[in-house]
């Protein structure tokens, strides 16, 4: 691993108290970057920080819910506060709770798409504004937008969260739009099935719902059916990319999503 891949950057996670969130977070650190992780699970930020602190890397905490305002406002600011600037945002928190499409509730979808659409605009906006007062500096500042592969399909059981999205995919497209004035660029990576603990709930949720008889089905099923690869994803099939998009390797990206599912989805 290059240690020193992404020196210089200074970058603000979202969700990252588990999951993918967290192991970005590491391996960005490991790569030379500081990382300053939100989450609303404080604890479990403050773990993973302290991780990447007794590995060798520099990484601070602040508990973060996506969806307020000041909270957006007082991550970038702390970020900026602990590290002199920012300049890397990975958008990485969202949630899911799958419902058939005839049962979705008012509840459910102001829930997911608070977090996954809203949550991310929030957040892009105050990562935007404080890049913009920061001022242009000789290489891209970057936003990372993670979606899914129901960025680009969705399912009869996950519609909602497959609303939010083909959201992210907007924000990705409508931002990379907006921003490149202040050299600013946006992308995003879209995951297949991957097993972390959003998944594992998930799958108890479609065992729940019927679709499925016993736990840790649904994720092998999904792979031997439905992805070309044979086998779901690991948080570590997704942080070279991650990696990718915040290096000087994709300074000349902006606009795009990548997908990481195996072949799940090919479009």
């Amino acid at each position: 691993m290059d240690t020193t891949r992404l020196a210089g950057k200074h970058v603000l996670i979202t969700g990252a108290a588990q999951g993918m969130g967290a192991a970005v977070g590491e391996h960005y650190a490991a790569q030379g970057a500081k990382v300053c992780l939100g989450d609303i699970n404080v604890d479990g930020v403050a773990e993973v920080a302290e991780r990447i602190r007794a590995a060798g890397g520099e990484a601070t905490h602040i508990e973060l819910d996506v969806t307020k305002q000041d909270d957006a406002e007082a991550a970038v600011q702390h970020t900026v506060e602990q590290f002199g600037s920012i300049n890397v945002l990975l958008n990485n928190a969202g949630i899911n709770k799958p419902m058939w499409f005839l049962d979705v509730t008012k509840d459910n979808y102001d829930k997911i798409m608070g977090v996954n659409a809203w949550g991310k605009l929030n957040v892009m906006q105050a990562a935007a504004r404080q890049m913009v007062k920061q001022g242009k500096q000789d290489y891209p500042y970057k936003i990372i937008n993670v979606g899914s592969i129901l960025s680009r399909e969705t399912f009869i059981d996950v519609v909602v969260y497959g609303m939010t999205q083909h959201a992210i995919l907007a924000l990705i497209k409508g931002g990379s739009k907006a921003l490149v004035e202040f050299n600013i660029t946006v992308n995003g990576y879209a995951p297949g099935v991957v097993r972390t603990e959003m998944w594992e709930q998930l799958d108890r949720d479609l065992v729940e719902m019927g679709m499925f008889e016993k736990h840790g089905e649904s994720m092998d099923s999904i792979a031997e059916n439905m992805i070309l690869m044979k086998r779901y994803s690991y948080p570590e099939d997704i942080v070279g990319t991650a990696s990718f998009l915040a290096s000087s390797e994709s300074d000349y990206m902006t606009g795009q999503l990548l997908m990481i599912d195996g072949g799940m989805v090919i479009h």
